[in-house]
């Protein structure tokens, strides 16, 4: 807000300069012996009419402008011509007093008006979308906060379950989970990430609940295209790939879920397709729950008008479709999107 008020003053101040060199220009080739001095008492009238308003206006600004505000602007006008009077070499003219007061003055307590109502109307914007912007990354610092707790959660169960059965592998757990962990609290901070790192992300992920499992690997992981130039926001897809594994059969034969993420062009395609269990405890948007809702809110709020969440459940399958458009555009422009749209 402070760099918006300087740059109004620097904007004030090379218009009043070329103001000057303009009078100067004009008076200066006139016949008149005293120009300097007229310009200058011209110049001082100008200034003194204009924030003199300026900052009356910004005095009373937001409120009622009741007898004072009046009383002070009326003193304004009639001491507007006095500055000139004192800078021009001849006695008293009631005439050039008059002149001033009818043509000068109302044409730069306008023009400061104008001026104050321009500042005011840009720096609430500004103050208006900062707001919004505050708003909108405390709900994405909530949102992403959930994301912890919730994995954590499931996670410690399957580890759990490992120590409890003294499994070989549940050190190799600890030490998986330590390296999500990391990735979690030291890069998802940023606003996006390479997508090459998040898919690094999912990999440590599905290793992690592999271990649960003595089949084969039991999900099929597909990746097309550029990850390493393509940026998305961190932490976006764990939500729908834990989904798919919670609300799976306990046992899950090799490739039974399948995943697939596409970079073709300017978009994004993630998709996730699970076995349903036949009888779950849980349902796959249970009430309260924070997948689905998360992944929903957090993409309204980080691609408004760029994605499309499509869902398909059927009797034996539940498939999440997701795309995402735009994802190569900068950063600034993806937030003059978010704000104003």
């Amino acid at each position: 807000m402070e760099r918006v008020k300087k740059i109004f003053w620097l904007i004030h101040l090379v218009v009043w300069v070329l103001f000057t060199l303009l009078v100067v220009l004009q008076l200066s080739n006139d016949a008149d012996a005293y120009w300097r001095s007229t310009t200058a008492g011209f110049i001082a009238t100008c200034l003194y009419v204009f924030y003199a308003h300026f900052y009356l206006l910004t005095q009373y600004a937001g409120q009622r402008k009741g007898r004072d505000y009046w009383f002070k602007l009326a003193a304004i006008v009639l001491t507007g011509p006095l500055p000139f009077l004192q800078f021009h070499q001849k006695p008293f003219d009631f005439g050039s007093y008059m002149m001033h007061l009818i043509a000068t003055v109302p044409i730069f307590l306008f023009l400061s008006w104008l001026a104050r109502v321009t500042e005011t109307l840009v720096l609430n914007t500004i103050q208006k979308e900062q707001l919004e912007k505050q708003a909108i990354e405390a709900e994405l610092y909530y949102l992403k906060s959930q994301i912890n707790p919730h994995f954590l959660f499931n996670t410690l169960n399957n580890i759990h379950t490992l120590v409890y059965k003294q499994a070989p592998a549940a050190p190799e757990a600890v030490m998986q989970l330590a390296s999500l962990m990391r990735y979690m609290i030291y890069e998802s901070n940023a606003a996006t990430v390479p997508l090459a790192r998040e898919m690094d992300y999912l990999r440590d992920y599905v290793s992690l609940q592999q271990l649960r499992y003595k089949n084969s690997p039991v999900v099929d992981l597909q990746i097309a295209g550029d990850t390493a130039s393509c940026f998305v926001a961190p932490l976006l897809f764990i939500h729908l790939l834990e989904n798919a594994y919670k609300h799976s059969p306990a046992r899950l034969e090799p490739g039974d879920l399948k995943v697939s993420v596409e970079v073709k062009e300017d978009a994004l395609a993630f998709s996730v397709q699970n076995p349903i269990a036949k009888k779950s405890a849980n349902p796959l948007e249970e009430p309260g729950g924070i997948g689905l809702p998360n992944v929903r809110k957090r993409l309204a709020l980080l691609y408004p008008e760029q994605h499309t969440l499509t869902i398909q459940n059927t009797a034996d399958t539940f498939t999440v479709n997701l795309t995402i458009h735009g994802l190569h555009a900068p950063a600034y422009e993806r937030q003059a999107y978010l704000l104003h749209h």
